[in-house]
């Protein structure tokens, strides 16, 4: 147990008597959502204590109490967290043992829901005293809406950030658990980076995603598209966005082994919300990006392929018939979807030139994402979320 703990527990237990919140989140998205709401919720309640497990944000604002794993922990797929199997039992443990040092807390879960889900049911069985509050919901509906039941009974407060899975939770029978749908978070930092539409024509983006395993995967196909097109309409012009400056670096590694120079192809850091304000079409990879480029009003195409077995397991699970959000919200194919064997440098170059060219086709889509954003809510998730939570402190 680390001392920083120890002396947290003590403080919790001296004659502050302040309220602790344990927090995990084990991904920079779930990093970035809990600490909005953790900044919220400090505002309506100064003395919390704030300790846990999470990413950079939630370690510097809570003075590294919250440690930062995210570089570990963060993995995706089947192959990827078998081969880390070892590291991931440890640090359950160990979080298990983190929570323990407390004699009476509130447990905020953020995502993450394969370390989560277990971590929750580990706590049920050991009667916590305290509540858990989880943020951004497994989504149980997408590849086994039996679980929905076996979650209300783990968590006491479910805060949900898509309006059909408040209903979803609120069907269970027999269930006391409190549901609230607080909105997108994503929607109040996607209006801040809003600019006044000023869209290129001969600009199409190429958005392969934030992990290496994606770039590897899905920015090859991508490229190959845009020459297929670049030989057809030698005017057009690509450009591709980075999550990050070690992202960025690989990309350009892809790009320059398939033949293209920077003036070709620019790759820059943090781009992506501009090209999806400037570009004319997209090919993006399935993720947070398809709801971005939806709130952006892109006209896009979604590519995504993964490890075979791990693509053979998600099929065998899933119980949705799309995979990109946009389309599972408006329950029909607004933006079409290229996955695994599909996601070929023919097909994402026809569904690019459509895009380009075919003007009701491309009027209809981006109609119908503006329709599917409007339901995510007008903003505030962060403080509706605090709001939420600061209720089930202890």
């Amino acid at each position: 147990m680390s001392n920083t703990l120890h002396a947290a527990a003590a403080e919790s237990g001296g004659t502050r008597n302040a309220p602790v919140l344990y927090v995990v989140a084990g991904e920079s998205s779930g990093d970035h959502h809990a600490a909005a709401v953790l900044r919220e919720l400090r505002r309506l309640q100064p003395d919390v204590l704030l300790v846990g497990r999470g990413g950079p944000e939630l370690s510097a604002l809570s003075d590294g109490r919250i440690r930062n794993w995210s570089d570990e922990a963060a993995v995706v797929g089947l192959w990827e967290v078998i081969k880390k199997y070892g590291y991931f039992r440890r640090e359950f443990r160990a979080t298990i043992d983190e929570i323990g040092v407390y004699r009476q807390l509130t447990v905020f879960l953020v995502d993450y829901p394969g370390f989560n889900l277990r971590l929750a049911r580990a706590l049920r069985r050991r009667d916590m005293r305290g509540q858990i509050v989880y943020y951004i919901s497994p989504q149980v509906w997408a590849w086994n809406r039996g679980r929905i039941g076996k979650i209300a009974k783990l968590v006491d407060v479910m805060l949900c950030i898509f309006p059909f899975e408040k209903q979803l939770y609120e069907n269970v029978k027999n269930s006391t658990m409190v549901t609230e749908f607080v909105g997108h978070p994503m929607i109040d930092a996607l209006a801040s980076d809003r600019v006044p539409e000023s869209r290129r024509a001969d600009l199409v983006a190429l958005l392969p995603g934030s992990r290496r395993r994606e770039v590897r995967k899905i920015f090859p196909p991508m490229l190959e598209a845009a020459q297929i097109l670049r030989r057809e309409r030698p005017q057009l012009k690509f450009a591709a966005a980075a999550a990050s400056a070690l992202r960025c670096d690989e990309m350009r590694a892809v790009r320059d082994a398939a033949g293209w120079t920077e003036d070709e192809c620019p790759i820059e850091v943090g781009t992506a919300h501009h090209l999806m304000q400037s570009s004319s079409a997209g090919m993006v990879a399935s993720g947070t990006a398809t709801v971005e480029a939806a709130y952006f009003g892109l006209p896009h195409l979604i590519a995504y392929r993964v490890a075979p077995l791990t693509y053979v397991v998600g099929r065998a699970v899933i119980r949705v018939a799309h995979l990109g959000m946009i389309n599972v919200l408006a329950d029909r194919e607004v933006v079409r979807e290229y996955l695994q064997g599909e996601c070929t440098a023919e097909k994402l170059a026809a569904e690019t030139r459509r895009l380009l060219d075919d003007a009701g086709y491309r009027a209809a889509q981006v109609n119908a994402l503006a329709e599917v954003i409007a339901t995510l809510g007008p903003g505030g998730a962060a403080r509706r979320a605090a709001e939420d939570l600061a209720m089930y402190l202890c």
